[in-house]
């Protein structure tokens, strides 16, 4: 560790990658990092010198230098390892035993059904080499449909476990913020037809550390 801070997290500058969601979180908790920007197009996420931190070659992973360099990757576990190990308050996680595992639910649900889903969406929109409308058709409904279930829970409470927000809740808001304003923009009226969605997407973007995390990856991407 050069930089003397705690962490050190691998993530990509650009989209809404599941890196984004670490940030937040240690923003959130007051966390000191330094972050690895790896550059894609030159494939340094698929280098031996990333490759020994995660063997699958993706991002997030993050190192923890006051843990012995623990490293860990996938971005749901990582939530879990820095509330289990640093929110000494318990402000992003729950501690009944029930509600823990409704929290991990939605991570779960979150690794499985938002964020592969969502990002197909994103590929066939902007990324793919050609059109393929019934892969975009697909994946904009499945988007809409992981949007329903979120409605369900949220029309009947404020926050997803536990009443208040939670790494559960921040876990969405990456892929949620790139649907709201791109994959579905000009698909669905989210505001109209997910109310319940819309305001607790609002309130998760409006509190600093997200802030404080958008306007990083903003700063990163005009160059």
């Amino acid at each position: 560790m050069s930089h003397g801070k705690q962490f050190t997290p691998y993530t990509y500058t650009t989209g809404p990658m599941a890196g984004w969601k670490v940030v937040f979180v240690l923003e959130e908790l007051g966390l000191t990092y330094e972050s690895v920007y790896l550059v894609f197009d030159k494939l340094e996420h698929e280098s031996p010198e990333y490759t020994k931190l995660n063997p699958n070659g993706r991002i997030p992973a993050l190192v923890d230098h006051k843990n012995g360099d623990f490293v860990i990757w996938e971005s749901d576990a990582i939530l879990l390892y820095l509330v289990d190990k640093y929110d000494t308050e318990k402000r992003l996680t729950v501690t009944d035993e029930k509600e823990r595992y409704s929290l991990i639910q939605w991570l779960f649900f979150q690794a499985s059904g938002q964020g592969p889903y969502f990002g197909q969406a994103v590929w066939f929109m902007r990324l793919h080499s050609e059109q393929v409308p019934s892969a975009i058709e697909r994946y904009r409904k499945e988007v809409l449909r992981v949007f329903s279930v979120l409605e369900s829970v949220l029309s009947k409470q404020e926050w997803l476990v536990g009443g208040k927000p939670t790494i559960a809740d921040f876990s969405f808001i990456s892929w949620n913020h790139v649907a709201i304003n791109f994959a579905v923009k000009d698909y669905a009226d989210v505001q109209k037809d997910y109310p319940a969605l819309f305001s607790w997407h609002q309130k998760l973007v409006s509190r600093d550390s997200v802030k404080r995390v958008f306007a990083i990856q903003e700063s990163l991407n005009k160059h």
